[in-house]
C-alpha cells in the first residue's frame, strides 16, 4: 500500500551495516527507474558493477560517499541518497537518489535532497551537482527543485555509455 502524503518520514545517515538495506532498495528501484531509458543489458551490467556489497563498501569507506536512508510508515526503508565531496572546494555531488516506486510522488525524494543539501551546507559546501540521463523523466523533478543544466557529459561504463546532463544547484547556507 502506498504511503500517504502525510506519512511520517525519518531520514538518517547510513553505515556499512546498512548495506543490505541499500541493496534491497536498489533491487526494487533500479530496473523500474531505467527500463524505458537504457537497454536491459546495460541495466544488468551497471547494476552488477555498482550494487554489490563490496562496491558499496568501497563507495562508503574509500570514496567518501555518505548515504542517507529514508524511512516511512514507522520503520519501512523507502528510499536512499548518497553524496560526496568533490576536488573543487565547496563542490559536492549527489551520487544516487532512489525511492521505492510505491512511494514516489509523495515528497520523499524532495525530502532526501533537502537532507543532502543540509548535510552539504553543514560540511561547508555551497554547490551541489548531479548527473541525470538526458532521457530520464526525473529531469523535471530536479529542475523543480532548483537544479539547472550545467553541461552534458558522456560516461563510459564498461561497454556502455551514460549520456547525462550534469545539473547544478547553488546552495544557501
Amino acid at each position: 500500500m502506498p504511503a500517504s502524503p502525510a506519512a511520517s518520514i525519518r531520514i538518517r545517515p547510513a553505515t556499512t551495516a546498512d548495506i543490505p538495506t541499500i541493496l534491497a532498495l536498489a533491487e526494487a528501484t533500479w530496473e523500474p527507474t531505467y527500463r524505458f531509458i537504457i537497454s536491459r543489458e546495460q541495466i544488468e551490467y551497471m547494476y552488477r558493477v555498482i550494487y554489490t556489497e563490496a562496491s558499496l563498501q568501497r563507495q562508503i569507506s574509500e570514496q567518501g560517499h555518505q548515504f542517507l536512508l529514508a524511512y516511512t510508515d514507522g520503520e519501512q526503508a523507502s528510499g536512499y541518497a548518497s553524496f560526496s565531496a568533490q576536488p573543487e572546494a565547496g563542490l559536492f555531488k549527489l551520487q544516487k537518489i532512489y525511492v521505492l516506486p510505491s512511494h514516489q510522488g509523495q515528497g520523499l525524494g524532495q525530502q532526501l535532497i533537502g537532507a543532502v543539501e543540509t548535510a552539504v551546507c553543514a560540511a561547508g559546501g555551497h554547490t551541489l551537482d548531479l548527473n541525470v540521463n538526458r532521457h530520464n523523466p526525473a529531469l523535471a523533478f530536479y529542475e523543480h527543485l532548483g537544479f539547472q543544466r550545467h553541461h552534458e557529459e558522456d560516461i563510459a561504463i564498461g561497454p556502455y555509455w551514460m549520456n547525462d546532463y550534469v545539473m547544478r544547484k547553488e546552495l544557501r547556507a
